[in-house]
């Protein structure tokens, strides 16, 4: 069993950063590919960013790609989201995930894959 935390949101200016994290804790998710979600009301949840156990492999949605970086420190058991250039648009619950399975280094699991869930941090951006 893997208990997720997220941390790090708060109101921002547009224009500004933010960097998220997410400490696990139970068991190391060295091995556990992990991601980034976030959700609004009304919408549903987008998949921001991934990254896979070994962090050779990531990918970020178009909608933040070179304004977000994901990264994991396997060592301290965390998983951090670097958010630059944030937009009113981004402005939502993110959600931090782990998954759960035997996977190559570079892999990157589908979403229905993603077996533990944070509670999310809010990340409100507005002047």
């Amino acid at each position: 069993q893997v208990q997720l935390v997220e941390s790090g949101g708060t109101l921002v200016q547009p224009g500004g950063s933010l960097r998220l994290s997410c400490a696990a804790s139970g068991r190391s998710i060295s091995r556990d590919p992990m991601a980034w979600f976030r959700q609004t009301p009304g919408k549903g949840r987008e998949s921001v960013c991934d990254i896979s156990w070994s962090g050779t492999g990531t990918y970020c949605a178009d909608s933040v790609k070179g304004r977000f970086t994901i990264s994991r420190d396997n060592a301290k058991n965390t998983l951090f989201l670097q958010m630059d250039s944030l937009k009113p648009e981004d402005t939502a619950v993110y959600y931090c995930a782990a998954a759960e399975g035997t996977y190559s280094g570079s892999y990157l699991p589908p979403e229905r894959e993603y077996k533990y869930w944070g509670q999310g941090t809010q990340v409100t951006v507005s002047s």
